[in-house]
C-alpha cells in the first residue's frame, strides 16, 4: 500500500488492515466449506449465513467491524434479527455467492492499494470535503461502503419466499444504516471537524440536544418550540359544533358568499393528528375546501388514554365515522353529503359506507379516498412486520385492552427510512449540535397519537393479516357484514407514486373493490408530500387514465396515464363540485341551534392532547 506521507495514521491503518485481512479469512473459510482448497460456496459442509455473522452484531454487545458494539449499545441487535426472520429457510444460489465474493475479493484488493488515498463515491453521507480531507475517515467510509454493498449483495442472493427475502434485505439494511461511521464521533470527519472550529462547542450543544430530546422522548425533527397549534399551525377559522368521548366535529366558517347545498365532511387517519390536513394558509387542503365553496366540517380525533383502552374498530366506525355522518347531515339539513377519507379515515370511511349499505342506507352522495388500504394485498414495507405470530402477540397484548404507544408507531414508520428520519437528526442534532430549522410537516410529524389496543389488534387481524374486505361476507363490523359490492357511489380514489405507507398499488386496488363510476389519479412524492401539494404552487405532476378504464394491475393502468403538470387538487375540486349540488347562501354562524352550538374555536382541545 502507498501510505508514504502518512505515517501518522499508520496505527489506525494497520488495524483496518488487521479487519480486512480476518475478513478475507472468514472469506476463505466460508468459500472452502471446512473441506479445503477448491471447495466451492455452498458446498456440503459450509456455512453460508458466516458472512452475515461476521459483520451483523448478536445481543451480546460485541463489535461491529468499526469497533463499535452496537448489541450493548441499545441500537437493534441486527444478528439476533436476521436469525430470526431467517431461520432455517435461507438457501444461496452458490454461482451468486462465488460472484459476491470475486467481487469482494477484487474490490478489496482495489481499495488496499489506494489506501489512505480511497476515496468514498456515490453517498451524500460522506460527500463533504471534510470527508475528502481527512484520509483516515476517508478510508473508514470507504471501507464500510463496501462491505454494505457486499452485504447488500448477499441479502439479495437469498432464496425464499417473498416475504423472507424481503425481511432479510430489511434487517441488513437497517444494520447497514445503523453502523454507518457518519453517525458516529470517533469517525465522522465534519462533526470533529465543526467540534475543532467551534472550541468543542458543538459537542456541549450536541449533549444538550440529546438530554432535551431523552426527556421528550424521541429525536427532534425540527425546532419544536417554533409551532403551536391553534397559534401557526391549525389556523383556519372554525368552531367545535359536536364532541362525544372518540371525536370532535369542527365546521369551519364559510369564505364565500355562497356554499354548495351538500356539506363536505373530512375523516383523517386516528393514527394522526388531523391538522396535516391544515398546516398554513397556503398549503391547507382543508382551507382550499373552503376557498372552493364547501360547508366543510372535520373529524377531530381524541388522542386516547386509558379511559379509551377498551374502544374496538367497531366503536370507532358506529360513535365516530357514522355519527359524525349524521351529524353532518342535521347540522346542514341535507338528505345527503360528500365525504373525504385520508389512510385509515379512509378505510374507515369505507368501512362506515359498507355498513351503511348493509342497513340499506346511502347518506353520502361520493366519496374520496386519499392514500388508502382498502384492498390490503399491496402493503409495501410494512407487510415485513405482519405475520400469524405478530399478529397474535397483539392480541394476547391487548386482550383485556390496552394502549398501544404513538411514539412506538413513529418510530416504526421513521425507521421504514431511516437515513432520512433517524440517522440523519442524530448526526445534525447530536454530533454536530445542529438545531434542525423549523418546518410544520415534521412538527405535525412528532406529534404523535396512541390507539386502543383493541382496535389496533382487529385491524391487523382482518385487514393486514387476512385482507377481508377483499372476500365479500367475511369480516363482520357492527354487526354487518362487510360487502363493498353494495358500496355503488361515485369516488375519487387518490394514490402517490413514491408512498411507502400505502403504495401506489395498494391504493389502485379500491378500483378494483368498489362497483361505482371511479376516477383514479396518482400523484408525485410520497405519501404526505404527495397529499399536501397545493394547487397555486404548480408544483410535481399528476396523472389521469382513459376515462372509466382500470385494468387489473397498476402498471398497465400507468401505461395508459396521461402526466399531468402540477398539484392534483385542481382536477379533484373540478370533480367534487359535479357532486355538490347547487350553491346556497353561507351560513352567516356555524352549528345548528342549541343541539349544536358552538363549544370552542376550532382546533378544540382534542387536539391539543399529546400523547402519553
Amino acid at each position: 500500500m502507498n501510505t508514504s506521507g502518512k505515517s501518522s495514521h499508520q496505527p489506525w491503518l494497520d488495524a483496518a488492515q488487521q479487519f480486512q485481512q480476518g475478513l478475507l479469512n472468514q472469506w476463505q473459510q466460508w468459500a472452502q466449506g471446512g473441506q479445503g482448497a477448491g471447495a466451492t460456496p455452498g458446498a456440503s459442509g459450509a456455512d453460508p449465513l458466516a458472512m452475515f455473522r461476521a459483520f451483523m452484531p448478536s445481543g451480546n454487545g460485541q463489535a461491529n467491524p468499526f469497533g463499535m458494539p452496537l448489541g450493548g449499545m441499545g441500537m437493534p441487535a441486527m444478528g439476533d434479527l436476521f436469525q430470526q426472520v431467517a431461520g432455517q429457510s435461507v438457501r444461496f444460489d452458490p454461482a451468486r455467492l462465488l460472484e459476491i465474493q470475486n467481487s469482494y475479493l477484487q474490490e478489496v484488493a482495489l481499495l488496499w492499494n489506494q489506501g489512505l488515498d480511497a476515496k468514498p463515491q456515490g453517498d451524500r453521507r460522506f460527500a463533504s470535503d471534510a470527508w475528502a480531507s481527512n484520509p483516515v475517515a476517508a478510508y473508514s467510509a470507504a471501507v464500510y461502503l463496501l462491505n454494505a454493498r457486499t452485504l447488500m449483495a448477499l441479502a439479495e442472493a437469498v432464496e425464499g419466499d417473498g416475504k423472507t427475502k424481503a425481511r432479510v434485505r430489511f434487517a441488513v439494511q437497517q444494520w447497514i444504516d445503523a453502523s454507518a461511521p457518519s453517525n458516529f464521533l470517533a469517525f465522522n470527519a465534519e462533526a470533529q471537524k465543526k467540534a475543532l472550529e467551534t472550541q468543542g462547542e458543538s459537542i456541549a450543544k450536541g449533549v444538550a440536544n440529546l438530554l432535551h430530546d431523552l426527556k421528550q422522548g424521541h429525536v427532534s425533527m425540527t425546532d419544536e418550540s417554533v409551532f403551536e397549534v391553534g397559534k401557526n399551525v391549525a389556523t383556519t377559522e372554525g368552531v367545535v359544533v359536536f364532541e362525544n368521548e372518540l371525536f370532535q366535529l369542527i365546521e369551519y366558517k364559510p369564505l364565500t358568499a355562497k356554499v354548495h347545498e351538500r356539506p363536505f365532511l373530512l375523516v383523517p387517519p386516528c393514527i394522526n393528528k388531523f391538522y396535516i390536513l391544515d398546516l398554513q394558509p397556503d398549503n391547507s387542503f382543508i382551507r382550499y375546501a373552503v376557498e372552493q365553496g364547501h360547508r366543510t366540517f372535520v373529524v377531530s380525533w381524541r388522542n386516547p388514554d386509558e379511559s379509551l383502552a377498551h374502544k374496538t374498530w367497531d366503536d370507532y366506525i358506529e360513535d365516530a365515522v357514522m355519527r359524525a355522518i349524521a351529524v353532518v347531515q342535521d347540522i346542514a339539513g341535507a338528505e345527503t353529503i360528500n365525504a373525504l377519507g385520508f389512510c385509515v379515515g379512509g378505510t374507515m370511511l369505507g368501512t362506515a359506507l359498507a355498513v351503511l349499505a348493509a342497513r340499506g342506507e346511502q347518506p353520502v352522495e361520493s366519496a374520496t379516498f386519499l392514500t388508502t388500504l382498502l384492498d390490503f394485498s399491496d402493503t409495501g414495507v410494512l407487510d415485513l412486520f405482519i405475520d400469524e405470530n405478530f399478529v397474535k402477540f397483539r392480541e394476547v397484548q391487548f386482550a383485556q385492552g390496552g394502549l398501544m404507544p404513538g411514539r412506538d408507531l413513529a418510530t416504526t414508520f421513521s425507521f421504514l427510512r431511516p437515513n432520512d428520519l433517524v440517522w440523519n437528526y442524530v448526526v445534525g442534532n447530536y454530533l454536530k449540535g445542529e438545531t434542525p430549522p423549523p418546518f410544520d410537516l415534521l412538527y405535525w410529524n412528532s406529534d404523535s397519537t396512541n390507539l386502543p389496543g383493541p382496535w389496533y389488534a382487529w385491524y391487523l387481524r382482518n385487514l393486514y393479516l387476512e385482507n377481508r374486505y377483499t372476500k365479500p361476507g367475511t369480516a363482520t363490523v357492527c354487526g354487518e357484514k362487510i360487502d363493498f359490492r353494495q358500496v355503488k357511489l361515485p369516488v375519487y380514489i387518490y394514490g402517490s407514486r413514491e408512498d411507502h405507507i400505502v403504495p401506489i398499488g395498494g391504493a389502485y386496488g379500491s378500483t378494483q373493490l368498489l362497483p361505482g363510476k371511479k376516477r383514479f389519479v396518482m400523484g408525485a412524492s410520497g405519501h404526505i408530500a404527495g397529499v399536501i401539494n397545493p394547487a397555486a404552487k404548480g408544483k410535481r405532476s399528476h396523472w389521469i387514465g382513459p376515462a372509466g378504464k382500470f385494468p387489473a394491475k397498476v402498471s398497465e393502468w400507468i401505461a395508459t396515464a396521461t402526466e399531468h403538470p402540477g398539484s392534483w387538487w385542481g382536477d379533484w375540486a373540478a370533480w367534487l363540485k359535479g357532486h355538490a349540488g347547487k350553491q346556497i347562501a353561507a351560513p352567516k354562524t356555524c352549528g345548528k341551534g342549541k343541539t349544536y352550538a358552538a363549544i370552542e374555536p376550532a382546533p378544540g382541545r382534542y387536539v391539543q392532547a399529546k400523547a402519553q
